[in-house]
């Protein structure tokens, strides 16, 4: 006659689970050794693997940051440099501005001490050229009085321009005159005199394109008369 233990099914269940883990974890074990022992350490890649990831994600954050700072940089280069060039013409035009004041008053000096010695109006300077527009001639006219007066000079210029157009092929040009400002209203303010030893007068002849000014005169009214006191005529060739 013999005893046996008699077990139940959970039990049974327990020791078959608990045999199934110990196999599979003694087979990962031996997994892992065996990785490890033949070089491979997979958890150790898994870590390096890691880092590569983060230090990527390091680097594409400082890149961002470093095209951004260089975009910046190149902004402020650039309107560094404008404002230099901007800087450099306004020192070019100053320039010339000072020389062009400074030989002016000397012009000036000079024509006032001539002019002294002779008593009247004149118009020792008359200027006529081309704007950049086709349509335009800028003129520059400057009138003095001599002696030694004590009261101001009041009166007006008025100028008549011969203008002409290019020929055809039916034959050459026509010619007419411009009186301002009887033809250009507008003008008569700017032709005023009034002063008491020089006055600079300058404005723009409005003409058809294409027009040619061939010669511009000139005259300086006292006003009340009409006789002029002064004049005088530029031909242009």
């Amino acid at each position: 006659m013999a005893v046996r233990t008699h077990l139940g099914w959970p039990w049974r269940a327990a020791v078959a689970f608990g045999l199934v883990a110990l196999i599979g974890g003694m087979w990962w074990w031996g997994f892992d050794f065996g990785q490890i022992f033949g070089g491979f350490n997979r958890k150790a890649i898994e870590q390096q693997l890691a880092t590569a990831e983060a230090d990527a994600s390091r680097f594409a954050q400082e890149a961002a940051a470093l095209r951004q700072t260089n975009s910046a940089l190149e902004s402020e280069l650039a309107m560094t440099r404008g404002a230099q060039a901007a800087l450099t013409k306004q020192v070019n035009e100053l320039s010339q501005e000072n020389q062009q004041v400074k030989e002016e008053a000397a012009f000036l000096q000079k024509l006032v001490s001539d002019a002294s010695k002779s008593v009247g109006i004149a118009i020792p300077r008359l200027v006529v050229e081309r704007s950049e527009a086709d349509d335009a001639w800028t003129y520059s006219i400057l009138v003095v009085r001599g002696g030694t007066p004590r009261d101001e000079f009041d009166g007006h210029v008025a100028l008549a321009a011969v203008l002409s157009t290019p020929g055809d092929a039916a034959g050459a040009g026509a010619s007419a005159t411009l009186n301002l400002p009887a033809d250009q209203p507008e003008s008569a303010a700017a032709l005023k005199l009034r002063f008491k030893y020089y006055q600079r007068i300058e404005g723009v002849l409005k003409v058809p394109k294409g027009t040619q000014v061939r010669s511009l005169t000139v005259r300086a009214y006292e006003s009340g008369a009409n006789v002029p006191r002064a004049t005088r005529t530029l031909a242009l060739s």
